[in-house]
C-alpha cells in the first residue's frame, strides 16, 4: 500500500475550515490523508496522553511516523533533560506505547544532522541505536553526503539492510556535503519511507540567514516533477509492501496540495479516511 501524507498537521491551512481549534485539526487531517509525521516528537519527547489523544482522533488504519527526539540523533544543543542516553531512549520508547497498542506505529524516523558523517564511531552509534530500539521499526535518514559517495554507497546500503533499518529516501536540493542524493533502493521488503523536502537550493544553503528555517522548505513541486516521482513510487511499491510518502515542503504552505496531487497522479482512493467537516458557508 502507498500511504501519502505530510509532516505535522498543524500548519496546513488549505486543509482546515476557518477558526478551527488546533485540538481538532488532526481529526480533520485524517479525513484527507492516511498517515502523518509526528514532528513535534523531535523537539520534546511527548507525554503519553498526547499520543493517546492522537490515536483516538484517527481511524483504525491510520499510521504515524514518529520522529526521533533530537537528543537521540545529535541535534540537541546544551544539556539534555536526562541522566544518560539509556534513560532518554527508554523515555522515548515509553512514549510510543499508545501507537504500538493501537497498531498505528508505522516507524520511528531517525534523521541525523549534516555533521553526522560516515566514520566508524557513527556506524557504531547506529548499531547501538538499533539494538536499543529492539524490534521497533526504525527508518534512517542521513544529511551528510559521505554515506553515499561511490566509495561507501553500497557499504551503507548493505549495513542498513543487515541492521534492519528502513530506508528514508529524500528528494532535496543537491547542495554539497550537507545533502544526500535520492538513492532509489527499498532495502526492506515491508516498509519504505520517501520524504520530499523541496528543491530550494538558495534556502537550503543559507543557514546563517535570520529566516533560514522559514525558507528552507519553500518550494512547490510542479506536475512534471511529481509525475517523475509518481513513476518512481510505483516501481518502489513493487519492491516494498508499504511505501510511506511524506511532503515536508511547507514553508509556503505547499505540502498538502502537493500531497493531494500525488494521490491523484497515482490514482489512489483511500476508503477508510475519517469523516470530514462540511464547510457550507
Amino acid at each position: 500500500m502507498i500511504y501519502i501524507g505530510v509532516t505535522g498537521w498543524g500548519d496546513h491551512d488549505s486543509l482546515y475550515p476557518d477558526q478551527m481549534s488546533p485540538r481538532d485539526k488532526l481529526k480533520e487531517y485524517a479525513g484527507h490523508f492516511p498517515t502523518v509525521e509526528v514532528d513535534n516528537a523531535f523537539y520534546a519527547i511527548q507525554p503519553k496522553r498526547n499520543a493517546v489523544k492522537w490515536v483516538n482522533d484517527t481511524p483504525s488504519s491510520f499510521q504515524f511516523v514518529v520522529k526521533a527526539y533530537q537528543g537521540m540523533t545529535g541535534h540537541q544543543r546544551g544539556e539534555a533533560p536526562f541522566a544518560n542516553k539509556q534513560e532518554m531512549f527508554q523515555a522515548f520508547k515509553e512514549s510510543l506505547e499508545p501507537y504500538i497498542e493501537a497498531s498505528k506505529l508505522a516507524m520511528v524516523l531517525f534523521q541525523f544532522p549534516p555533521w553526522f558523517d560516515c566514520k566508524r564511531e557513527n556506524v557504531e552509534y547506529l548499531r547501538w541505536c538499533k539494538n536499543v530500539m529492539g524490534d521497533l521499526p526504525c527508518a534512517l535518514e542521513f544529511r551528510h553526503q559521505s554515506w553515499f559517495t561511490p566509495r561507501f554507497r553500497y557499504h551503507t546500503l548493505d549495513f542498513m539492510s543487515e541492521e534492519k533499518w528502513i530506508h528514508s529516501i529524500c528528494d532535496e536540493p543537491q547542495s554539497g556535503a550537507g545533502s544526500i542524493p535520492a538513492i532509489l533502493e527499498a532495502i526492506d521488503s515491508e516498509k519504505l519511507l520517501i520524504r520530499f523536502h523541496g528543491r530550494n537550493m538558495h534556502g537550503w544553503q543559507k543557514r546563517q540567514a535570520e529566516n533560514w528555517r522559514e525558507v528552507r522548505y519553500l518550494y512547490r513541486y510542479n506536475q512534471q516533477e511529481l509525475q517523475e516521482w509518481a513513476n518512481i513510487i510505483r516501481k518502489l511499491a513493487k519492491e516494498s509492501a508499504n511505501v510511506y510518502v511524506l511532503f515536508n515542503n511547507n514553508s509556503g504552505g505547499d505540502a498538502a496540495d502537493n500531497a493531494k496531487e500525488m494521490i491523484d497522479l497515482l490514482d489512489i482512493k483511500y476508503e477508510d479516511l475519517a469523516p470530514r467537516q462540511l464547510d457550507l458557508f
